[in-house]
């Protein structure tokens, strides 16, 4: 029960989510438009952008939304009056061209933990464990994650919005599915085979749903909510029973780690409640969450790393 009450809260968390999401106000407000319309008039018939606004291809009118932006961010911080979402998103400093630095910085923190351990599975992990393969693509699942991750934060198009949030959903699924094949010690190929169907099929579906049908923010939050609950009744489940079950003799002492990592990084999403003005313009919740999950995802391949020789000394390979 305590578990269910867990995952319970855990949804409310992150159904809240759509609503802050939605919070934005700043532009629809006349100042803003009137500015930007303005700018747009004057300015854009004889403004060159500069090479690094160019690169990343901003246009005229989407630097006079910034300008303005930030123009009404400054003067709501003088008089002290609520700073206001844009477009989604609160008025961060760009950098380089680059909409939300720090969470394209923390994104990077991420795709190397990944980068990194794939190495270091691939060097260390006997050829001959079954697991093998699955740990490999794990990591590349969540490499592409991140990679996708950065791309969106660096530049909002529909185009990378979209490949930001299949490429998270399937990383999710994929751990879903790891974990399955992990836990239940799935070593025939005929049931991988049609656990994998099954799981590419319900991938498909979704990306398909949100692509040709609507893009509905409530609707992937809603899937993403059940695989993680999933995902995380499973492992914390399994590590509890490593320490309250008096007849394993096969106690993994080190399942703390999973509960630390998967526990965490659910938690970690708390951090989006609190959503505020970012500090310093700079960071902002959501980019608190993808730096959180930085150390949290090294906890997890401890775990890994731990869990193959042991495994592999039981005979579960």
């Amino acid at each position: 029960m305590r578990i269910n009450n867990t995952i319970y809260l855990i949804g409310i968390f992150l159904f809240s989510l759509v609503g802050l999401c939605n919070g934005s106000r700043g532009n629809v407000q006349p100042n803003f438009l009137g500015c930007v319309d303005y700018c747009v008039r004057t300015e854009c018939p004889t403004m060159k952008l500069p090479l690094s606004l160019r690169l990343t291809l901003w246009d005229c009118p989407e630097n006079c939304r910034y300008m303005c932006m930030q123009k009404i961010t400054d003067r709501a911080l003088v008089e002290n009056t609520p700073v206001y979402q844009y477009y989604g998103k609160w008025p961060f400093y760009r950098l380089w061209g680059i909409q939300e630095p720090a969470s394209v910085l923390f994104s990077i923190g991420n795709g190397y933990v990944h980068y990194y351990y794939f190495g270091i599975l691939r060097r260390d992990i006997p050829n001959a464990y079954y697991l093998k393969p699955f740990m490999l693509m794990f990591s590349l699942v969540g490499i592409n994650a991140w990679i996708w991750s950065t791309v969106f934060h660096s530049r909002d198009f529909p185009l990378t919005e979209k490949l930001d949030y299949f490429s998270a959903g399937l990383f999710i699924l994929y751990s879903l599915y790891y974990g399955v094949i992990r836990l239940f010690h799935i070593q025939n190929k005929v049931i991988i085979r049609l656990l994998t169907v099954v799981v590419t099929m319900a991938f498909l579906a979704h990306i398909s749903y949100l692509s040709f049908y609507t893009f509905d923010y409530g609707y992937n939050m809603m899937a993403s909510v059940i695989v993680g609950s999933m995902l995380l009744l499973l492992w914390v489940g399994w590590a509890i029973l490593q320490y309250i079950k008096p007849e394993n003799k096969h106690r993994r002492s080190y399942a703390y780690l999973v509960i630390l990592s998967v526990a965490g990084t659910s938690a970690a999403m708390a951090l989006e409640l609190f959503d505020f003005p970012p500090f310093l313009r700079v960071f902002d919740a959501h980019s608190l969450w993808h730096f959180s999950t930085i150390p949290l995802m090294v906890l997890w391949y401890r775990f890994v790393l731990l869990d193959t020789p042991n495994e592999m000394r039981l005979g579960k390979y």
